[in-house]
């Protein structure tokens, strides 16, 4: 990940235009050998206080555990991997929901595969939420692909393959919120950070 990390370090990631001229040396260093197999060697030699800080650092949402493998302050990246619960595990809300994300990021899948959907969304001029999508394409998504999405793009994964696993490059926040719909029941959501609300938390209390 250090090869990596010195490839994309040029990069002003925080910049949406500038964010595909970083995807080709994503890709390249993706493409290598054995590569699930060489993070997995990494994580095994974690020892003590590493192996706290990714535990610390990392979270799960109703559809996958979010790994945080690197997240280095003066870096304006951190890398993910993304282990994709079983899908009778599934909870509806966050993959499996239309939504965008607070940061740009690249994927890669490392084993499995899952169907991914780009969707068109119409947002109310009041509240500001989503109120209605267009799927816009549909494709597969299989082991050895990779790709890229800004904060902008509006995406949703409605199934995955049991045992999928994606490593993903994520800029910093970009957008103060995302957005979500749920297609079943036709809700849309924002989403702020808990760091984010302290503020708000502390005034209204």
């Amino acid at each position: 990940m250090d090869e990596l990390a010195e490839e994309l370090a040029g990069v002003r990631v925080a910049c949406p235009h500038r964010w595909p001229a970083l995807f080709p040396a994503f890709r390249t260093w993706a493409e290598q050998p054995d590569l699930r197999e060489k993070l997995r060697d990494h994580l095994r030699r974690l020892q003590g206080s590493d192996t706290a800080d990714l535990g610390n650092r990392s979270r799960e949402t109703t559809t996958h555990f979010a790994w945080c493998v690197r997240d280095r302050t003066g870096e304006p990246f951190s890398f993910w991997l993304h282990e994709y619960k079983p899908q009778r595990d599934w909870r509806p809300g966050y993959a499996d929901s239309v939504h965008n994300h607070r940061y740009h990021f690249c994927t890669t899948l490392l084993r499995g595969d899952y169907l991914h959907e780009r969707h068109h969304v119409v947002t109310d001029p009041v509240t500001g939420l989503i109120s209605a999508t267009e799927l816009v394409r549909s494709s597969t998504c299989t082991t050895g692909d990779s790709g890229y999405l800004l904060t902008g793009d509006f995406h949703r994964i409605p199934r995955a393959a049991d045992g999928t696993l994606t490593f993903l490059v994520k800029s910093r926040q970009i957008a103060p919120w995302s957005l979500s719909y749920d297609p079943a029941t036709h809700t849309g959501h924002r989403h702020v950070p808990v760091e984010e609300r302290l503020a708000e938390f502390v005034r209204t209390m």
